[in-house]
């Protein structure tokens, strides 16, 4: 997609969205016309140049201008004050330890999760409460969408061409919340990454899945050992190679937790010894592969050898979201990721 060219088209939604289509510039979804007029109008959400470079996006390593990150923006419905949230993402998808060519290319369901922190959520109304991985939040639905477009349109990444995936997942078509920092116990997200608490951050996950893990139990212990015992799976990425699994932690789960005198680290520990499972529980094929990328961590790995899912405690990450009720997310990630945060400025 161009940045300096015009397309002439019927001033028709469906006549448009059938040329959308027949280019493979969609998501399978009904698009806003990125019309000269919307795009300039989203052009006003930030300062920075049109022709500015923010990222280069592998597979197919187009050049993520403003404009074109802009042009995006207006096809997935995106207000203009999202534009800065978006052109930050990209910065951090672009580095290498997110490892975005790895992401885009895998026959992994991998997606880009958008984890938005600080004052914007308030101001953009990031829904970070009630349903917050779901439906129903226009800032949510639209950022995650717009983020899909510009890795499929600038990246290059189509499904069944560059993108490899085998199934995929619905997260691909959009995936964003925001941490429900007023009820967490805890220090933020953002915060804990190095950032001051007053400011706006987006941070990217490349994220596998989602799965519920539902417990009423309202002890701490016991609480770690079965969220642990959900997250040790046999046909896993994360244990092949050390990964950086996510959690996204219920209010109520978050405050027994506190209420158990754990601290972030504390639940990161446990949740760590808790969920090392033996390498006899892989495949014959995953041990191999765990073999080719962990022995300088395990030297040589044997049946009764202890995989731990990431390399170290530090490497699981969590945040507080969501509304009432005794559901935690556990969300599974790449392997060969590294998340990464960029101020929104």
């Amino acid at each position: 997609m161009s940045a300096a060219a015009t397309i002439e088209a019927l001033d028709d939604l469906d006549a448009i969205n059938k040329l959308y289509r027949e280019r493979r510039w969609s998501d399978g979804l009904p698009i806003v016309p990125p019309t000269q007029e919307r795009v300039e109008r989203m052009l006003k959400g930030t300062k920075r140049k049109r022709d500015e470079v923010i990222a280069v996006l592998p597979p197919g390593f187009g050049e993520a201008t403003v404009e074109r990150i802009a042009i995006n923006a207006v096809m997935a419905g995106c207000d203009p004050a999202y534009l800065p949230v978006l052109i930050a993402a990209n910065d951090a998808v672009a580095q290498a330890q997110f490892n975005i060519q790895g992401i885009e290319a895998t026959t992994n369901p991998a997606a880009v999760w958008l984890v938005l922190n600080g004052p914007i959520v308030q101001q953009l109304e990031v829904n970070a409460t009630f349903n917050c991985l779901g439906q129903g939040s226009w800032a949510n639905a639209t950022m995650g969408r717009a983020m899909r477009l510009i890795l499929q349109n600038i990246g290059g990444a189509l499904p069944g061409d560059m993108d490899r995936a085998t199934q995929g997942q619905p997260a691909k078509y959009t995936f964003c919340c925001g941490e429900n920092e007023a009820q967490s116990p805890w220090e933020p997200l953002h915060v804990e990454r190095g950032f001051a608490h007053d400011a706006s951050t987006v941070t990217v996950v490349g994220a596998e899945g989602t799965l519920n893990m539902n417990t009423h139990s309202k002890d701490a212990a016991e609480m770690l050992r079965v969220f642990a015992e959900c997250m040790a799976h046999p046909a896993s990425n994360e244990y092949c190679h050390g990964g950086e699994p996510w959690l996204v932690i219920a209010p109520e789960h978050a405050d027994i937790l506190k209420a158990g005198g754990l601290s972030k680290r504390d639940v990161k520990q446990r949740l760590w010894e808790l969920s090392k499972m033996p390498a006899s529980h892989l495949s014959v094929k995953e041990i191999l592969r765990a073999q080719a990328s962990r022995t300088d961590e395990y030297g040589e790995i044997k049946a009764d050898t202890l995989l731990a899912i990431s390399r170290k405690p530090d490497d699981i990450w969590f945040i507080v979201a969501g509304g009432p009720g005794t559901h935690t997310t556990y969300v599974p990630c790449f392997g060969n990721s590294r998340a990464v945060t960029r101020e929104i400025l």
